[in-house]
């Protein structure tokens, strides 16, 4: 089997990043480190993509944005976000639009092999190894946003303690039976928003009901988070869920939408019955008065494109991951127009996850 980058990267005991930096003949790296890299990598047999390195050495003064079907809110508001973030620089943006995620390795291919421009920002959608380690030996420069990987640098929210604040929040305000309506857990928001989520319960020594949980199908698109997904989420909690909790957190406003024309159609008032919780803080959401967690989505866009302007100028190298905090926004959905503050519990449960 050829080598990789990793396996240089591994007896180099350095990061893919400096290899990286080796083999692309970079200034910012120790002239011994680099000798040494080059020493192990010829050793190892290791052979980058010299298409790729070829293509690298163009310019196109264009940014590429892979990022699923976007009618969603979210994706909507962090595209404006970007545009206008980019609209300071002399970069254009062209969007790579991935409809089903069986056709996302797909588009990476096709943006490594076209190399039509001279970054990319990957939204919402997981990077495998093997496509980080060919962004990296084409010396194509990548920011995920929404996302993780430990090669790659990265622009996120803190999910896990923006659904430990939320549910705490209804904690507070003396709701024991919490329930849940969450997208697909092959998402990455959606699988650390229900660990935040449980361990709110957890921490409040509060008991969880597997049937006050709905995990909405992927095959409603979008992971789930949509309106249509959380119409029929909210119809299947009400099917399996007797009595309903008096307290519900979803894990995306445009979910809430579906979920408020459910309740209304079964008689179940919004906040009389059941008091209800949010996240994204989307435009919509004040005009329905819904309790949520504000995503801070401009200020997302902007680091990453800010970021990647950077890598691609050669001015930033080095590990990039940061996690944004979520906000508390109270409006009447849930019941209360008090503030309620939840930063401690967000610093206790930063430390435990």
């Amino acid at each position: 089997m050829a080598a990789t980058i990793y396996d240089v990267a591994k007896k180099a005991g350095v990061g893919i990043g400096t290899v990286s930096r080796a083999i692309n003949n970079s200034p910012h790296i120790n002239v011994g480190t680099k000798a040494r890299i080059l020493a192990i990598a010829n050793e190892l047999h290791y052979q980058p993509h010299a298409l790729a390195q070829s293509l690298a050495r163009k310019k196109t003064n264009t940014i590429a944005s892979v990022v699923p079907f976007f009618t969603n809110y979210f994706y909507v508001e962090l595209l404006k976000s970007v545009q206008r973030a980019l609209s300071r620089s002399h970069y254009d943006l062209i969007l790579f639009s991935v409809d089903r995620m069986n056709r996302r390795d797909r588009t990476i291919d096709r943006v490594l092999s076209e190399r039509r421009c001279d970054g990319v920002l990957i939204i919402s959608l997981g990077v495998m190894d093997g496509y980080a380690e060919k962004f990296i030996a084409a010396g194509l420069p990548v920011v995920l946003i929404d996302h993780m990987h430990q090669a790659l640098d990265s622009v996120a929210i803190a999910n896990r303690e923006g659904a430990f604040a939320a549910a705490s929040h209804l904690i507070g305000l003396g709701h024991r039976r919490i329930g849940m309506i969450n997208g697909h857990l092959s998402s990455y928001p959606a699988k650390l928003r229900l660990e935040g989520f449980r361990l709110a319960l957890e921490m409040h020594g509060l008991d969880f009901d597997d049937r006050d949980l709905v995990i909405c199908d992927a095959k409603a698109g979008e992971h789930g988070f949509n309106e249509a997904a959380g119409y029929a989420a909210m119809q299947r909690l009400i099917a399996q869920s007797h009595p309903l909790p008096g307290a519900l957190f979803v894990a995306s406003d445009v979910q809430c939408l579906g979920v408020m024309r459910a309740a209304k159609e079964a008689g179940v008032r919004i906040p009389q019955d059941l008091a209800l919780v949010g996240f994204d803080d989307i435009e919509f959401a004040k005009f329905v008065g819904l309790t949520t967690m504000r995503q801070p989505i401009a200020a997302m866009g902007r680091m990453a494109v800010t970021r990647l302007l950077k890598r691609i100028e050669g001015r930033e190298n080095g590990d990039f991951h940061r996690e944004l905090e979520a906000e508390l926004i109270v409006r009447e959905s849930c019941g209360s127009r008090q503030a309620f503050h939840v930063r401690t519990e967000s610093d206790t449960v930063s430390q435990q996850v």
